[in-house]
């Protein structure tokens, strides 16, 4: 049986600093860095410059675009009572849900506005229409009266907007064009960003169910999903190295190899504890920890 996260000992004995720092999440926003970062550095390969202006814009507005999913995803979870155990969601701590939500709405204004401004300089919609449909890809993933992510398809919606979407509207802020290496990269970031709300449900599958919500590892099973875990996580690998033989990234490309001792402690601790929630509440940060360093390696490996 889960235990209550606010009956848990790990939660409970935190005191007010902990918890707020774990409803801010700093690890996470690497999520919105990491597809700036990565279609600016596919870019700079193969213009050999970078619009620092732009890049400092985009990358912003990414981040206060993520806080407003966040603070909604806060919002949207306490109406439907599945964040009831969680002490460390914004709304939880605050109990003010309608605070956090004009907060997350003037994120995304400023957000937004930021990219549109992108758009304004280039005199070219294609920016702002990408990441208004990121936006909206954020939204049903929470929001009513989708709620897509209780049905199971979270995974899928992150990584289009984070990877196929995001990675390419970086790119083409920098250069106004696709390119092949760009979607190879876009692929490997939407992976890698996926795999952190996927590992994120293995230690909430009793709220889960409590709350109707059918997430992968619910509809899997965690032992079926713990095992296709380094299935995906081989994907990243795969790709990589298939770009790098097909000329789409430097051989330089092949140092995210140095995040494999990563991938093994994801995979190989989720597969022993697949079944104990108490032990699982921190594996997403492991997550977040191979997608900082494959975003950074792909980016710095692109650059140099």
């Amino acid at each position: 049986m889960v235990k209550s996260l606010i009956d848990s000992p790990e939660i409970s004995s935190m005191p007010s600093r902990k918890l707020w720092m774990a409803a801010i999440k700093f690890p996470m926003y690497s999520v919105a860095i990491v597809p700036i970062s990565t279609g600016t550095a596919v870019a700079y390969r193969d213009t050999g410059a970078i619009n620092w202006i732009v890049f400092w814009a985009f990358l912003i507005s990414a981040v206060l675009i993520l806080v407003w999913e966040n603070l909604c995803n806060d919002v949207f979870d306490a109406e439907t009572g599945i964040d009831v155990n969680k002490a460390h969601s914004v709304v939880n701590l605050t109990g003010k849900k309608n605070l956090i939500f004009a907060i997350a709405n003037i994120c995304l204004f400023l957000g937004i506005s930021g990219v549109l401004a992108i758009s304004w300089l280039q005199q070219d919609v294609v920016v702002v229409s990408a990441i208004v449909l990121c936006c909206f890809l954020g939204y049903i993933y929470q929001g009513p009266p989708f709620r897509l992510g209780y049905q199971g398809w979270g995974e899928v919606l992150c990584f289009f907007a984070f990877g196929p979407l995001g990675v390419s509207a970086a790119y083409y802020s920098q250069t106004k064009s696709w390119s092949i290496g760009a979607i190879a990269a876009a692929i490997i970031v939407g992976i890698i960003t996926s795999l952190i709300l996927f590992c994120s449900h293995f230690n909430q599958v009793d709220d889960d169910l409590a709350a109707g919500k059918k997430s992968p590892v619910i509809r899997l099973g965690t032992k079926r999903s713990a095992q296709l875990l380094p299935w995906v996580c081989g994907v990243i690998y795969v790709i990589t190295i298939f770009a790098i033989g097909l000329n789409f990234f430097p051989i330089w490309t092949a140092i995210i190899l140095i995040s494999l001792p990563i991938t093994w402690k994801l995979c190989t601790f989720i597969e022993e504890n697949h079944d104990r929630a108490d032990l699982l509440l921190n594996c997403r940060f492991i997550a977040v920890a191979l997608h900082f360093a494959v975003g950074s390696c792909l980016s710095v490996s692109l650059i140099f």
